[in-house]
């Protein structure tokens, strides 16, 4: 069973940005936690983690 946390990059509140992710030793999966039962998506961990860092470094970049 996975433990479904609300991540960081979420909407403050309860805005319509409410992502949740699961961590395991091999996979992180992410869904929406308005519809969770509507399906995740699920990205083995060392791609997740070169996602992630991609998108804080285009965060740094002016537009």
């Amino acid at each position: 069973m996975l433990n479904w946390r609300k991540s960081s990059y979420s909407g403050p509140g309860d805005g319509n940005e409410c992502v949740e992710v699961a961590t395991s030793p091999t996979h992180i999966a992410v869904r929406d936690s308005k519809t969770p039962s509507r399906g995740t998506l699920s990205f083995p961990a060392g791609a997740f983690a070169v996602f992630v860092s991609a998108l804080k470094e285009s965060e740094d970049r002016p537009a």
